[in-house]
């Protein structure tokens, strides 16, 4: 039986205000979106937290036994500057200013993001489609709204009518805005723009000369609105109507409200069950901002070398860091909140090394089973990761607790206890030990385990079975073991993530 059917968990549905029992639309199964990066630039920590948040909900679901397909799209296309309906395509402007292609800028920025979240120790997602892949859906789904009488076409452009669209429907019903003041408070635009309301936005927009990127359509050549990519692949690999659509809390206005519309509009129903959005970071209280200086990249704070903080800090250390504030809530960063964090999560990755090495006795003085349930039921809160890990400190007191005699485990609530940690820490929070932390005795197997592993890589080589032998090097990197190939063959270093 999936763990599941024994548990209730509620999402904070940002559609309704309220938190919502969850019940997915397929007994099992469970569909979920999440907007990903547009990939002009090295992804910033704002937009790491927002995926390790989703990535929390993701592991969890599947932890309780839900099949999930996890589709996170890349944009590579659509995405003008300052989110507007004017301007350059971001892809497109910093390829011109690097002067390469914007397939370029694409692949290159697409790299970092991938690797920023594996240091993160981040699952990939099912599936990761992206915009340019699905330019002829995206000219498909125009034509449906068109034909439903929603949108209409000017100077080789596709507008969205929102007004015609708000007679039957509520435009802003996730934002919690009405049309009326957002058109009260829009100034005219003396018809320098082709749309026939300030408020409609774009489904297909004309590509001047000097544009890029470029495709034919029925209207002429262009390229896609931002908003619509996300309507398109969403419902093509979930569906019309899905469980659960997540992103930062920045896309709820236009982005997420557009996909609403575009949605109800092409499909006659509404496109998600659960809309769950995450809150933004901060740095020393105040909002992060490279014009401002008060901004730090990923790599900068694993590595030390930035101006921000005192030191470096791992991924994991980091990830912990964010978990310890619900996705929901601002969070700040801060030398001094790190700093606490990295004594935390040592203290809990030291506390995890010694269950195995327990005394056990006849009778348990320690009531594990209540301690597991509050644990799943922290989890089954909205994903209330920060009061999961003050559950997962009770229980680091009581294995010291243990350790000292001042308390009694019998070798099943062991066991229980054991498992129970390693299904919190590892499998749903995602976090990984440093290997810094095993020494002694511990340390000796570790260097053994790895000479092993460098000898069957060697056999696979030999073998010409180079992806067994890079899956080998690959996995070993991930966990903090770095492999040296040279002419005296193969040796390795046990770095701090």
């Amino acid at each position: 039986m999936p763990l599941y059917e024994n548990q209730e968990l509620k999402i904070y549905n940002s559609l309704t205000g309220e938190k919502e029992r969850f019940k997915p639309i397929t007994k099992d199964y469970v569909g979920m979106y999440v907007c990903g990066p547009t990939v002009y630039s090295n992804v910033h920590l704002g937009n790491c937290r927002t995926f390790i948040s989703f990535d929390l909900v993701f592991r969890y679901l599947k932890h309780l036994g839900y099949k999930v397909r996890y589709v996170r799209n890349i944009t590579d296309a659509g995405h003008l500057e300052n989110d507007a309906e004017t301007g350059e395509d971001r892809i497109a402007k910093k390829a011109r200013l690097e002067e390469i292609e914007p397939m370029e800028v694409v692949q290159k920025y697409t790299v970092d993001f991938h690797q920023i979240l594996h240091q993160f120790n981040n699952l990939p997602p099912s599936i990761e489609p992206t915009a340019t892949g699905h330019i002829i859906e995206q000219i498909e789904l125009i034509k449906k709204i068109i034909e439903k009488g929603l949108a209409y076409e000017a100077n080789g452009s596709v507008y969205f009518d929102v007004i015609k669209y708000n007679q039957s429907k509520h435009y802003g019903i996730l934002s919690k805005r009405k049309l009326e003041d957002m058109i009260a408070n829009t100034r005219e635009l003396d018809g320098q723009s082709d749309k026939k309301n300030p408020q409609d936005f774009a489904l297909w927009k004309k590509a001047e000369p000097q544009h890029i990127m470029r495709w034919p359509s029925p209207w002429g050549v262009g390229f896609p609105g931002w908003h619509l990519e996300c309507t398109v692949m969403s419902s093509k690999y979930l569906g019309e109507s899905f469980d659960i659509h997540g992103g930062g809390m920045d896309l709820k206005f236009p982005h997420h409200e557009c996909e609403i519309a575009q949605g109800e509009a092409a499909h006659d129903k509404s496109p998600v069950n659960y809309w769950m959005h995450a809150n933004m970071l901060t740095l020393n209280g105040k909002k992060m901002a490279k014009s401002t200086g008060n901004n730090i990249l990923p790599k900068e704070l694993f590595s030390g070398n930035n101006d921000v903080l005192s030191k470096s800090y791992s991924p994991s250390v980091t990830r912990f860091f964010m978990l310890q504030a619900n996705y929901r809530s601002i969070l700040d960063f801060s030398d001094e909140a790190l700093q606490a964090a990295e004594k935390g999560f040592n203290r809990l990755m030291e506390a995890i090394s010694l269950v195995e090495s327990l005394p056990e006795s006849n009778q348990s003085s320690l009531n594990i089973s209540k301690w597991r349930q509050n644990c799943y039921d922290a989890m089954n809160d909205d994903f209330n990761s920060p009061i999961l890990i003050a559950h997962l400190f009770e229980a680091v007191k009581m294995i010291n607790a243990v350790r000292t005699e001042q308390a009694k485990i019998t070798a099943a609530d062991k066991v229980l206890l054991s498992e129970t940690m390693h299904n919190f820490v590892f499998d749903v929070l995602g976090l990984i030990p440093n290997i810094d932390l095993v020494s002694g005795q511990d340390r000796n197997r570790v260097e053994k385990l790895v000479e092993l592993l460098i000898s069957l890589r060697k056999k696979a080589r030999d073998n010409k079975d180079f992806s067994l032998s890079d899956l080998i090097r690959d996995e070993l990197n991930k966990v903090g073991i770095q492999l040296k190939d040279s002419r005296e063959g193969t040796s390795f270093t046990i770095k701090n993530d």
